[in-house]
């Protein structure tokens, strides 16, 4: 796997933020924030590229049973995650400034600075236009890497083992 030389600069602090929460057999790996609308596209694509990389991903459309309060899920999602990925789509961009779900998990995401953002069928101009916040973050795009590249750049950014690997070594 290559990364370029702004990808190894954007990923290192979250690299770092990961092995210091070290492994905690508790949390996932990731919480997934996505819209509601690409949960069947997009965001189930990643989600399950992520699991066969061996990340363990909180997913709202397998982690919510039936019945379950669905904001309270989400909060318990996020509580129970080592670090969060958004799935930055036009149908999120939309979203984002009406005070929705997908808010409020990216608020809670952008507060702990874990949080990792995919940009996918937008641009990060597009991005900074709707949200300068999560504008200003560093992550990969699906004009650059396909979506299975990017599940194993993420993959092995996240991944704590015996030995871990640092950004300088990928």
């Amino acid at each position: 796997m290559t990364y370029t030389p702004d990808q190894v600069r954007a990923l290192s602090p979250y690299r770092r933020t990961v092995e210091l929460r070290g492994q905690q057999p508790e949390l996932c790996d990731l919480f997934l924030c996505h819209a509601w609308d690409d949960r069947r596209g997009a965001a189930r694509e990643l989600s399950d590229l992520l699991e066969a990389e061996g990340v363990s991903v909180w997913f709202s459309e397998k982690d919510i049973v039936l019945g379950q309060p669905f904001m309270r899920e989400i909060d318990r999602g996020l509580a129970k995650s080592r670090a969060g990925l958004v799935l930055v789509t036009p149908a999120l961009l939309k979203r984002v400034d009406n005070r929705g779900v997908s808010d409020k998990e990216l608020s809670a995401l952008l507060a702990r600075d874990q949080l990792i953002p995919v940009v996918h069928e937008t641009t990060w101009d597009n991005v900074r236009e709707a949200s300068p916040l999560l504008g200003s973050r560093h992550g990969l795009d699906t004009a650059e890497d396909s979506m299975a590249v990017i599940a194993t750049k993420i993959a092995e950014l996240i991944t704590v083992e015996d030995d871990p690997v640092t950004v300088a070594n990928i």
